[in-house]
């Protein structure tokens, strides 16, 4: 993986908010908004999958004069009435306990973009990173696999696969684990993009939570993959099917578990990942 640090910031721009809203809901123990951005260089262009970075100016507490982090683009390319690029990012408010002294600090980048408002500025660098593709096979299945905010690339995806190629034959199964139903992003009494999608005949969606009532327990992403082991390792073993997994980096432990169990050891495991991998159907984006 390349370091924050290790990343081009050198292509900047500016970008106006034009609307900033909560998209969980009122009862969750969280703060998740889905900001929508208007892009000031209209040469500007992202696909499926990549990210943006955002720029928060300094000083900051660590001695550091800007601080860089980055946001996966959640929607599919646009332009506003101003005919200017428009990107929808999805951020969740953090705080990190300090290990040493016990003391809660906030998240510079995430708290910095959920207080900002209708028409604040921020500066942007980018986009980053490969574009997901899909497959030109239309009758391919397709795992989309998600943790928290890892979601957002999804509904960017799955509005490319049926608005803009159309005519999908194969499965779209889309698996996304959170603490619990309130923070089911995109997918809540609050905000629920994905029922674009419920009458497709190929698409489904499950839901994998904290499997104990503590909201700090594990997300039981690997339960939800088990439950349907016999399926999913079907579709694992056609040559047809693609992959793509989003969220933080503790996901690929997650999978490695899970895909273990379905296919009965680690070993015939890893086996199966190198081929998908070598063969260009397995696609990650982690951070």
């Amino acid at each position: 993986m390349i370091r924050l640090e290790d990343y081009d910031k050198s292509n900047r721009f500016t970008a106006k908010v034009l609307e900033t809203s909560v998209i969980t809901p009122e009862a969750s123990a969280v703060e998740v908004r889905d900001i929508i951005l208007e892009v000031d260089k209209k040469d500007f262009h992202f696909d499926v999958g990549q990210s943006v970075g955002v720029i928060v100016s300094g000083p900051h507490e660590l001695g550091h004069t800007e601080h860089f982090r980055l946001y996966t683009v959640a929607n599919t390319f646009e332009t506003s009435n101003g005919n200017k690029p428009v990107i929808n990012i999805c951020v969740r408010r953090c705080t990190y306990i300090d290990d040493f002294s016990g003391e809660e600090y906030k998240g510079i980048a995430s708290n910095y973009l959920c207080d900002r408002r209708a028409g604040d500025t921020i500066t942007l660098t980018g986009p980053y990173g490969i574009p997901w593709e899909v497959p030109e096979e239309k009758d391919a299945d397709l795992l989309l696999i998600g943790l928290g905010t890892g979601i957002a690339p999804f509904r960017a995806f799955v509005k490319h696969i049926y608005k803009n190629v159309g005519g999908w034959q194969g499965r779209v199964w889309l698996f996304h684990g959170a603490l619990t139903g309130l923070e089911m992003l995109y997918r809540n009494d609050k905000r629920d993009d994905f029922t674009n999608y419920y009458d497709e005949e190929t698409f489904e969606a499950f839901e994998a939570l904290s499997p104990r009532p503590h909201v700090y327990d594990p997300i039981a992403l690997d339960y939800a993959l088990e439950e349907r082991g016999e399926e999913i390792w079907n579709m694992l073993l056609n040559p047809k099917t693609h992959v793509y997994v989003a969220g933080m980096e503790n996901i690929r432990k997650i999978l490695n578990k899970a895909f273990s169990n379905i296919a009965g050891s680690p070993e015939k495991w890893e086996r199966r990942k190198a081929e998908m991998m070598a063969g260009k159907r397995w696609t990650e984006l982690v951070y």
